[in-house]
């Protein structure tokens, strides 16, 4: 039996975005949003039945700000006690993983979404996922992208601004763009 395109798409093969099943996921989520970041001045209590009705996970404390932007929601699964600052991006077209004590700073983007490298597959219009997993206690600066398939291990620090290409290790701090270690995680 051939699987669907949602299918597909939560296993990180290739997949049409524009089949029926994709497009009303799109397009409950871009609801949901809406009455997410209408949400904007009420109590962080509110915020949290909201994530709660849409969200994979959602830990005990955790507070995104909104405004917030995904596309489906229900591949994000974030740890207790996180921290997501104001225009945050997260492309969830597969798994993205937030742990426990994870701070992410304003205008942060995610990225799970990603294209095939032939410009003739890339033209047919198919798309995969590479999950990204962010461990414990990791601390993202403002501004920073991260891309499809990373992993930042516990305790690290991206800088903010960076673009982060590759895994970061645990404790390592990360900057620039492309990210590179410059150093270790220090407490000031």
């Amino acid at each position: 039996m051939e699987r669907s395109e949602m299918e597909k798409m939560l296993a990180g093969e290739l997949y049409d975005a524009t089949c029926p099943d994709i497009q009303a996921e799109l397009a409950a989520c871009a609801a949901w949003l809406a009455r997410y970041n209408a949400a904007l001045g009420a109590a962080s209590s509110v915020w949290a039945a909201l994530l709660r009705e849409r969200l994979g996970g959602v830990g005990e404390g955790a507070l995104l700000r909104p405004p917030f932007y995904c596309d489906y929601g229900s591949n994000i699964h974030v740890g207790k006690g996180v921290f997501i600052n104001y225009n945050c991006v997260i492309l969830d077209v597969v798994r993205v993983t937030i742990g426990d004590d994870t701070r992410i700073g304003p205008a942060v983007q995610i990225y799970t979404a990603d294209h095939p490298r032939d410009p003739a597959l890339r033209r047919s219009g198919l798309e995969s996922g590479i999950p990204v997993t962010i461990g414990n206690n990791v601390w993202i600066g403002g501004g920073a992208i991260i891309l499809p398939g990373v992993t930042i291990g516990d305790d690290a620090i991206v800088g903010a601004g960076s673009v982060v290409t590759r895994d970061v290790p645990a404790g390592a701090t990360v900057a620039g763009n492309p990210a590179r270690v410059v150093g270790p995680k220090t407490d000031g």
